[in-house]
């Protein structure tokens, strides 16, 4: 059950990062970190902490909290199937 939450969440993510039109290495050098960092973090090798995740979200130029309720909106939706 936590792997398909968090499954949801990268999604989520990539996601967000696509709509974007950021790269995974743009990404990375917007956050000062090497590309194999978003590339493990958005293939799930690696779980991101919230302060990791605001990092990223802010470098996407994305308000943080409103990612936090798509995750919530889309695990209601799916519990709701």
């Amino acid at each position: 059950m936590a792997y398909e939450r968090y499954e949801r969440f990268r999604v989520l993510l990539v996601g967000a990062r696509k709509r974007a039109g950021v790269t995974q290495e743009e990404l990375a050098a917007r956050l000062g970190r090497p590309q194999s960092y978003v590339s493990k973090s958005e293939r799930g090798e690696r779980r991101l902490d919230v302060v990791e995740f605001v990092e990223i979200a802010l470098a996407l130029g994305l308000d943080p909290v409103e990612l936090l309720r798509a995750y919530v909106s889309d695990r209601v939706d799916a519990a709701q199937d």
